[in-house]
């Protein structure tokens, strides 16, 4: 499965996807999904925004959250902070201690440009080799003051934690 997007749930024309993996493996990166989509959107909601943050899946099974501080964006862009630099943080960390956790999963708000469109992104990696990427599309609603939430669809992935 190794460079294939699929949605862990089947949706997409991937109904076969659980049985690609092995069940641990599906249920790692199934709940790496869940968790990341939902933080992000807890984020979305409470502080309008969210940063790059990763999720680990521990030898034990344990869920933790990994952050790094946000690097300060070049002078002369519009940012605040320099997301790809925190990224990059974040797989430099996660590989330098993939021998305690099982899973991964790297959350990210990223810009749609065929759809015009925000879109929170997870892309989760497996030691096993198994991974994928999924986008959820999502808009500020002025009128109700709330976000609007899109279809979970699968996306490319390539691997950046059990790479040497």
């Amino acid at each position: 499965m190794a460079g294939e997007a699929r949605t862990p749930d089947g949706n997409g024309g991937q109904e076969g996807w659980r049985d690609s993996v092995a069940e641990g493996t599906a249920t790692d990166l199934e709940n790496l999904l869940g968790t990341g989509v939902s933080a992000a959107q807890e984020q979305l909601q409470r502080n309008g925004g969210f940063l790059p943050f990763a999720l680990t899946v521990q030898n034990d099974g344990e869920v933790r959250l990994v952050a790094v501080s946000p690097a300060e964006a070049a002078e002369g862009t519009d940012g605040d902070f320099d997301a790809d630099a925190m990224i990059r943080d974040l797989h430099a960390l996660l590989r330098q201690n993939r021998d305690d956790f099982r899973a991964a999963a790297v959350v990210c708000d990223i810009l749609l440009v065929e759809e015009d469109s925000d879109a929170i992104h997870v892309a989760a990696e497996h030691r096993d080799g198994s991974l994928f990427a999924a986008v959820l599309p999502y808009a500020a609603n002025a009128t109700t003051q709330t976000w609007e939430f899109g279809e979970l669809g699968a996306d490319a992935s390539e691997p950046a934690i059990w790479v040497d």
